[in-house]
């Protein structure tokens, strides 16, 4: 069962009109949340996350707080509930084809479920690889938008490769995932890039950083070189879906002695809590 402008129904008989901006444009924004026991994820932070999106692209929001905690959770229902992944998008709706934005749209809400995997055992015991490119995306990445052309080819990249991910360089500076934010731990110290237009501020990355507050564990937010990455005791690959997943492989040389690290370890068991906590609320 999927949300379509108001309607529960079937995903198959769902319809969107051809004049769709973000069927022609890309124009729109979304959001993706993990569900815990039928929990969400750090809903209030997603629904900010997206406003911010929705304001930087100029299409209002077609529902208040307290309608999308409703219409979300109802969804959730509708598909069983459990471990699911939710994603949601907002488009600037139907108008005839022009670059220019029309007045007064009138936005398309799409929302639908996903059973919800979590990384098999053998990722978090021996890791993956990942590859460096240029990063070629736009410069307002911090906007979620549908519009992932270039992350695919990107994240292709890694695939051809029999890698899991593409990490990002943009003047001399990684920035982050094809998907994904990145964290590096060097000397014990747990570092992320700053926040800022070049990198998606992940929901999952805050957590991280809160987790690390919270339980004394030394941690930064800096650029990270290439030359850093390089150096680096561990990497590692975070998101909403993904977690926290140790990159072991980088540009086929390994990261540090070719394991998870165990910083990784400690992260990994915190989030765990984490999320046990959420579900037992």
């Amino acid at each position: 069962m999927i949300y379509l402008n108001g309607k529960f129904l079937p995903a198959e008989q769902a319809c969107v009109p051809v004049l769709d901006r973000g069927f022609i444009f890309g124009d729109g924004v979304y959001e993706m949340i993990p569900v815990y026991g039928n929990k969400l994820f750090r809903l209030d932070e997603h629904l900010r996350r997206l406003q911010n999106s929705l304001d930087a692209v100029r299409i209002p929001n077609p529902l208040s707080p307290s309608e999308w905690d409703s219409m979300l959770n109802e969804l959730i229902q509708r598909n069983g509930g459990g471990d699911l992944s939710l994603y949601f998008q907002v488009t600037r709706g139907s108008a005839l084809r022009d670059h220019a934005m029309p007045e007064n749209p009138t936005p398309t809400l799409y929302a639908m479920c996903n059973p919800l995997k979590a990384p098999a055992p053998e990722v978090l015991e021996k890791g993956v690889a990942a590859i460096t490119r240029e990063d070629i995306r736009w410069q307002r990445c911090h906007i979620k938008a549908i519009s992932l052309l270039p992350n695919i080819l990107l994240r292709q990249e890694a695939v051809d490769q029999g890698a899991a991910e593409t990490i990002l360089i943009r003047d001399g500076h990684a920035t982050e995932g094809a998907a994904s934010n990145i964290f590096v731990v060097i000397d014990g110290v747990l570092c992320t890039p700053p926040k800022g237009p070049m990198l998606l501020p992940g929901i999952t990355r805050d957590l991280i950083l809160e987790l690390a507050v919270a339980n004394d564990i030394a941690h930064c937010e800096q650029n990270i070189s290439p030359n850093d990455l390089v150096a680096a005791d561990e990497i590692w690959l975070t998101s909403s879906t993904k977690e926290i997943l140790p990159v072991t492989q980088l540009d086929n040389s390994p990261v540090a002695n070719g394991q998870p690290g165990p910083l990784f370890h400690q992260m990994t068991a915190l989030y765990q809590s984490y999320k046990q906590h959420l579900r037992a609320q």
